[in-house]
């Protein structure tokens, strides 16, 4: 009984947590759709700033919706959370340049934690196709192969353009992830 208890309080804050992403995704698209019903944009108009780049979409795989198919992570806190601080800094620092290396790679195209403390700890967007792929990468990351964090895993279609996201990234980040 305690235990089905434990694991529905457990699936109440992982529903928690998904309502929390689903309504900052809906704000998001609420803003942007506010503020371009806002502008006086004629879609005729050859001076328009909003153009297909053909070149663009075929680099970034992108389909005729400008959508192509990922590979979404949720980071759970794993069953080894390591109560001694010193390791628990060196593992986040190991999970940190893992991000960094798979970023540079061009394989993750997000990620970041979430900033309350449910269980769900954060989020990877992958770029690749398939589950099989996504779970190769993420046993590369230290904090999973010590069990402090587990993934699950999910098929996901969004924006062909989020790899730019790295790119942009860069350019406005003061300092590194890694750096101490």
């Amino acid at each position: 009984m305690l235990a089905d208890l434990s694991h529905s309080i457990s699936d109440q804050m992982v529903l928690q947590s998904f309502r929390k992403i689903t309504l900052a995704w809906l704000l998001a698209v609420w803003i942007v759709t506010g503020a371009m019903a806002q502008t006086s944009w004629d879609p005729s108009a050859t001076d328009s700033l909003v153009s297909y780049d053909s070149v663009l979409a075929k680099r970034l795989g992108a389909d005729a919706y400008g959508m192509k198919a990922y590979v979404m992570a949720f980071l759970k806190a794993g069953p080894n959370r390591s109560a001694d601080k010193a390791e628990a800094a060196r593992l986040q620092q190991a999970h940190l340049e893992n991000i960094s290396r798979l970023a540079a790679e061009g394989k993750l195209v997000l990620a970041g934690p979430f900033l309350d403390s449910g269980p769900v700890r954060g989020i990877y967007v992958f770029d690749v196709s398939t589950l099989e792929e996504a779970e190769a990468l993420t046993a590369s990351d230290p904090a999973i192969q010590a069990g402090s964090l587990v993934m699950e895993l999910h098929a996901w279609y969004g924006s062909a353009t989020l790899p730019l996201i790295n790119e942009w990234h860069e350019k406005i980040q003061k300092a590194g992830i890694t750096e101490k």
